[in-house]
């Protein structure tokens, strides 16, 4: 009987699809080889889902990427259902959350916490050590513009000089104006270990592009020997 050669396995990409609200987004990410999956819980995003919708679009995902909950300043009771209905393996945490919510959120939860910080000025990436030994990944976006809702996927890309504060030593996201065009650019510029990207995805907000989802992946890939963990 002839069979169809398998498909090979893709080497995964360091990479996060962010803002992921089908079936189809999300398994374009997957074939793809993204490393994590973001799925938005915030209800002005363009690219909101609910915790259990999130969870249901993220059953494709367990074990073959992390699964991330994208908040935003959320209280105990939204956090709680995030938990029980999407059950991430990271919280991604992008609004005012001090360290010592980070802290209290990792012991409520158990799982990861990923710290996004705004980066405009070099202070902003000094910001990050406030966070040592709670956040266990950290991710560097650009500043809102002026009188944006939006604390992330505005498209908006800042001065990727200031990452050479990063210590070299950390693992963190570049996020912001990330693209298929710029992906392997970004990565050369800053040494960066990990990319996020929503907006440089969509071919409108909140509306994914199969075809940009693997050309982003297949920058990243060709461009970052890293292994993903």
């Amino acid at each position: 009987m002839n069979m169809a050669p398998a498909k090979p396995l893709l080497k995964p990409a360091p990479v996060k699809i962010c803002g992921l609200k089908t079936d189809v987004d999300v398994a374009a990410a997957l074939d793809g080889g993204a490393a994590f999956l973001g799925f938005m819980i915030f209800g002005p995003s363009p690219r909101n889902v609910g915790p259990d919708a999130a969870g249901a679009l993220a059953a494709p995902a367990r074990g073959r990427a992390g699964v991330v909950a994208v908040t935003v300043d959320a209280d105990d009771a939204l956090i709680d259902h995030i938990m029980t209905g999407l059950a991430p393996d990271w919280l991604q945490l992008h609004g005012h959350e001090t360290p010592e919510r980070a802290a209290e959120l990792k012991r409520r939860t158990g799982a990861g916490i990923i710290r996004a910080l705004r980066v405009g000025t070099v202070e902003d990436i000094a910001a990050a050590r406030a966070f040592d030994g709670v956040a266990d990944r950290m991710l560097y976006d650009a500043r809102p513009p002026e009188g944006s809702v939006l604390p992330g996927g505005n498209g908006a890309r800042f001065d990727w000089t200031l990452t050479d504060a990063i210590p070299r030593d950390r693992d963190w996201f570049l996020a912001g104006g990330l693209t298929p065009d710029n992906a392997a650019e970004a990565i050369a510029r800053t040494g960066a270990p990990l990319l996020d990207v929503s907006s440089g995805v969509e071919r409108a907000p909140g509306y994914k592009d199969a075809k940009l989802i693997r050309a982003f992946l297949d920058a990243v890939r060709g461009a970052a020997p890293q292994t993903v963990q």
